[in-house]
């Protein structure tokens, strides 16, 4: 797998020098400073007391309720501030583009004569021009944004704006000679045309003046994106004098977080050399703060800086898995990857790629950690969970007594599994084995020569009850799990939840299952189930977290189907 080497300028003769922590070169010149919220370049700014972010392991692994109620809130904070206004805009734009529509085509309609209403032969009614009018228009708003008119990427680009308004245009013709063949109204095809082309050239002269005044406000600092630079100090340099020159570009830079490449690990790791960091960005840009790079928690950091782009200017590089992981974590929460082209290949499913003055940026999304994404992954789950909880009660109830009466013990078996980055929950089954089954575990894994492995498995387990046979054939067991789903500690669909010893002993590859939700089903209950070995499991876990999406999930529930009623790997 390719991996790029990152620049470094640090002097390899005098190397215990210039490479100090960066922690204690920042505390002694009083260059680095990390409190309070990010200052935006352009704005008037205060000295501050230089301090220096950590993201230590034990803090980034605190998994404690409190801090993942502060970095929720600190997140949903920044997306409802972000979404307000870009809703706002996109709201305001659609409104300018249907009223242009319309003032277009009542000119055209009354310079010509035609102003209806026009009589349909095939449903023998009357449309009037207005009720006309305002079904071209919304069809109008609906072209465009099927095509991407309202993305916050194409609204500042001229020449790719326009050739979206054009098709939008072409499209919104042949739509309007379908409806009007359709209804088979009484209006000319000549007219049909004029409209459009006269919407058309409006909706170009009114977006040619928003785009002016929306360039006028990004230059003046106006809804800015707070934005974090990844990479060695030289293309971070080279990305800041980039991004100075083209304010308009809405990316504020705030703060710097260096990396390099290790040659013998081939991994990812932080850049100590303040020295150059200095002599590069810092004596220029002093305001800037410096992030260290860690493997664990290095976006909960982000979040609390309030940054929300990523933007990495080398060093990262295509198909390696230090970017991979990298990327996926900063998308679970919420922040965007975008790229430096001429510096890092990228790979990803949902690109924007803009091309200025002779620099690339690629704007780099994995989809599936998408807001809309997210909620109708919710929604879906909210319906399944609840469909099933009714329909099974069927299965259940009967389930429920025959549990009762084997022994007298508890009908569910709750178990403490960790779930969406690393929160704790309890996970409900119907219990299938005998009362003190946890207590046997490490005896019996002790015997199997199972003592090291993530995942305890075992064919003839002596502690599955006779009913509990039955009921893990068929995958009833795992039915209450839809109470998990409708409280929202798991997904119909996702990774397996692992138990907290297993959590424990992930190594960095196999953790980023943990970015979303565990699923009741997912690709290792279709793919041989307990067959599987423990690495074969995680492996489709993770891959599953890279590639996920909702028509993914729709076609492993009825693999599912068939997985059950095959009964292969079920013990």
């Amino acid at each position: 797998m390719p991996q790029a080497s990152g620049d470094n300028n640090a002097s390899n003769t005098n190397k215990d020098d210039n490479n100090a922590s960066i922690g204690q070169m920042a505390d002694a010149a009083g260059i680095i400073d990390n409190s309070g919220a990010p200052d935006v370049p352009g704005t008037p700014k205060t000295p501050k007391t230089p301090k220096m972010p950590k993201t230590d392991e034990s803090q980034a692994n605190d998994s404690s309720e409190e801090t993942r109620r502060e970095l929720n809130d600190m997140r949903q904070s920044q997306l409802s501030h972000v979404l307000y206004w870009r809703f706002f805009v996109n709201i305001a734009l659609a409104c300018c583009d249907a009223a242009m529509f319309l003032i277009g085509g009542a000119t055209v309609s009354n310079l010509r004569g035609e102003t209806g209403p026009f009589w349909s032969v095939r449903f023998h009614l009357w449309v009037s021009d207005s009720v006309f009018l305002v079904i071209t228009s919304c069809l109008w708003v609906w072209c465009l944004y099927r095509l991407g008119v309202y993305h916050r990427h194409v609204m500042g680009d001229g020449y790719r704006l326009n050739m979206k308004l054009f098709f939008s245009a072409v499209q919104c013709g042949l739509a309007l000679c379908a409806l009007v063949f359709l209804l088979d109204l009484r209006i000319t095809l000549v007219n049909l045309i004029l409209i459009v082309l006269a919407g058309f050239a409006l909706t170009l002269l009114e977006r040619l003046i928003s785009r002016l005044y929306i360039t006028r406000t990004r230059r003046h600092g106006a809804y800015a994106y707070a934005t974090v630079l990844v990479g060695s100090p030289k293309g971070m340099a080279k990305t800041l004098r980039f991004l100075d020159r083209r304010q308009q570009l809405n990316y504020r830079t705030v703060a710097l977080c260096p990396v390099r490449l290790n040659e013998e690990t081939g991994l990812i790791e932080a850049d100590r050399d303040v020295k150059t960091l200095q002599e590069l960005i810092l004596d220029k840009w002093p305001e800037l703060k410096v992030i260290e790079y860690s493997e664990h928690g290095l976006a909960e950091t982000f979040v609390r800086e309030q940054i929300q782009t990523v933007m990495v200017t080398d060093v990262f590089r295509r198909f390696s898995d230090n970017f991979n992981i990298f990327s996926v974590r900063m998308e679970s929460l919420g922040l965007e990857i975008a790229l430096i082209s001429s510096a890092a290949d990228i790979a990803g499913h949902e690109t924007q790629v803009r091309s200025i003055q002779g620099t690339t940026i690629v704007t780099y999304r994995l989809p599936q950690y998408s807001m809309k994404t997210r909620i109708v992954k919710r929604l879906f789950d909210l319906v399944v969970s609840s469909l099933a909880i009714v329909l099974s009660l069927i299965i259940t109830l009967p389930v429920a007594i025959a549990i009762k009466l084997t022994d007298g013990g508890p009908v569910f078996y709750t178990q403490k599994r960790i779930g969406l980055r690393g929160k704790p929950f309890r996970m409900i089954k119907f219990r299938s084995m005998v009362v003190n089954a946890d207590a046997l575990k490490a005896k019996l894994a002790a015997e199997t020569g199972q003592k090291d492995r993530f995942i305890f498995k075992m064919k003839d387990d002596p502690r599955i009850t006779k009913v509990g046979h039955f009921i893990r054939r068929f995958s009833i067991d795992e039915l209450p799990q839809f109470l998990n789903v409708w409280m929202g500690d798991m997904s119909v669909v996702g990774p397996r939840p692992p138990l907290p010893e297993e959590y424990a002993r992930y190594n960095r590859v196999y953790a980023t299952r943990m970015l979303v939700k565990p699923g009741i089903t997912g690709p290792w209950q279709v793919s041989g189930r307990s067959d599987l070995s423990a690495e074969q499991s995680e492996a489709l876990d993770v891959s599953y977290v890279q590639d996920w999406s909702i028509s993914g999930d729709i076609n492993l529930m009825f693999r599912t189907v068939s997985a059950v009623l095959s009964h292969k790997g079920a013990y």
